[in-house]
């Protein structure tokens, strides 16, 4: 058996839409701190975190999403505010389930994503890096907000709004479970 490991990253890039779009800012979403286990094995993962730990607009995230401007502390804020609150509803579901298994297609995963209470499924590109140290999944994946029942955030009626889709890129590592923390 082994879990995430520390350096887990998922990056989610949040686009910016709508008629007055250029006035807004493209947003780059990151969870770190994952709490999951991986079943080699039985081809099996099941990975959870919570909404109110994800970070906003890191630079260095933003940068390798190719944005090149990074909104005030206050803007940040003000979008952490609105996407907890506002667009996830993060009080009521704090958080989000992965559960996902091998195919039998090479390079194929099944994903089962809870979010926001409704549960999707995905077919997801992931290359599986297999060393003495554990496994390492990579991939991307896009999704829709909608397919979860959020609506997109937007104001001035709809002029300047998030796009429905999100990029999706995960680097999560799994390492082997020290012998003293199983029970």
């Amino acid at each position: 058996m082994l879990r995430i490991a520390d350096d887990a990253l998922i990056a989610i890039t949040v686009r910016r839409g709508g008629a007055l779009a250029r006035l807004g800012h493209d947003h780059v979403v990151a969870v770190r701190r994952i709490d999951g286990r991986v079943d080699p094995a039985a081809g099996l993962a099941v990975l959870r975190f919570r909404l109110d730990e994800m970070t906003v607009d890191e630079t260095a995230l933003r940068r390798e999403a190719g944005l090149t401007t990074q909104p005030t502390p206050d803007a940040i804020a003000g979008t952490r505010v609105n996407m907890l609150a506002k667009v996830l509803d993060a009080e009521k579901y704090p958080l989000v389930e992965v559960r996902a298994r091998r195919t039998g297609e090479p390079g194929q995963l099944q994903a089962d994503i809870t979010l926001h209470g409704v549960t999707r499924s995905y077919s997801v590109p992931t290359v599986l890096d297999t060393s003495a140290q554990g496994v390492t999944a990579r991939g991307t994946l896009v999704l829709k907000q909608t397919d979860f029942g959020i609506t997109p955030f937007s104001v001035m009626g709809g002029a300047l709004a998030v796009q429905d889709a999100l990029e999706i890129r995960f680097i999560l590592p799994a390492r082997p479970i020290a012998p003293d923390a199983v029970r």
